[in-house]
């Protein structure tokens, strides 16, 4: 399966030179925990961080630094990891264990911003695959007592 069918492609993200103080903002108004810090670039918003409000917690409120003054990028961590719509969940499932990440955004073909992936996402759809088998398991019980009956 492509991490395509799995990602939210509903990614709320701030430009790089965003204040650390109006991506809070953002995340308290879409009640999300995570921000994709994006350049422009041709028309594309291409990914260049991502800005978690544990982020904010630790390098910001801890350190008593100034919300306002602060920018999106100078908060987000060195190394950003993406993948392609195209790789597959188990690809992205080893990557995200091997960078020891839980969210990653998911790229077109030309670098764009085209969704996010998250740990709760294959959370939800183990959930899903596991309730599948379970219900496969109990109807396949209930067809071999049909069957025994006649």
């Amino acid at each position: 399966m492509a991490i395509g069918e799995v990602c939210s492609r509903e990614v709320v993200f701030a430009r790089a030179g965003t204040s650390v103080r109006a991506a809070a903002q953002l995340m308290r108004e879409h009640h999300v925990g995570t921000i994709v810090v994006v350049n422009e670039l041709d028309g594309r918003r291409v990914p260049v961080g991502i800005l978690t409000d544990r982020d904010i917690a630790i390098a910001v409120v801890a350190k008593a630094l100034d919300a306002d003054q602060l920018r999106v990028e100078e908060v987000t961590g060195p190394e950003l990891v993406t993948v392609k719509l195209t790789d597959g969940v188990a690809q992205t499932i080893e990557l995200m264990r091997a960078k020891g990440v839980r969210r990653v955004p998911v790229v077109d073909e030309r670098g764009a911003l085209a969704g996010i992936v998250t740990a709760d996402d294959f959370v939800d759809l183990l959930a899903e695959e596991l309730t599948a088998l379970a219900r496969m398991i109990s109807r396949e019980q209930r067809r071999e007592a049909e069957v025994r009956k006649a």
